[in-house]
């Protein structure tokens, strides 16, 4: 099955590109394509307009483990729609190598993994377990950009 067709069975819709950063930052690439790999930088959760998401704070005394869940949920959303943008069509690509989580955690906070797990499970669903499976971190931070629960990069590997 084509994944936009995966997409599309499972009620996921991507999102517009993400908003630009800050004024008198440089702009990063959201994507860059090397030969097969595809880096991707650091994605919080979007909405359909590609503005960031709420809730907003610190997990879990300000933002509770399903809260940030749904966060991770729809931060995967956001790297699999910039990924589109950057390759084209999404079958292209062949695995999902690396993830790397960060998570506006409370000190202490150990359960930055199951917050990352949400992550991961959408996408196996949308691209399946033989592409979809990644090695991944997941770290607690002291504060992420614009109070985001959680922000995720990923490297992808295209096919040949």
């Amino acid at each position: 099955m084509r994944i936009e067709e995966r997409l599309a069975e499972l009620g996921l819709t991507l999102p517009a590109a993400p908003a630009p950063p800050a004024t008198g930052s440089l702009p990063p690439d959201w994507v860059r394509v090397v030969g097969r790999r595809v880096l991707v930088s650091g994605h919080g959760p979007l909405l359909p307009d590609g503005r960031p998401a709420g809730p907003f704070g610190r997990v879990p005394d300000e933002v509770p483990l399903e809260s940030a869940q749904q966060s991770a949920r729809l931060a995967a959303l956001g790297v699999i729609g910039t990924v589109q943008r950057a390759v084209g069509d999404l079958d292209r690509i062949a695995a999902w190598v690396t993830v790397s989580g960060f998570v506006f955690a409370e000190p202490g906070y150990r359960h930055t993994t199951a917050v990352l797990n949400a992550f991961s499970a959408l996408v196996h669903d949308v691209f399946g377990r033989e592409v979809g499976a990644h090695a991944r971190t997941a770290i607690g931070a002291a504060t992420l950009p614009l109070g985001v629960p959680v922000v995720v990069a990923a490297e992808l590997e295209l096919r040949s």
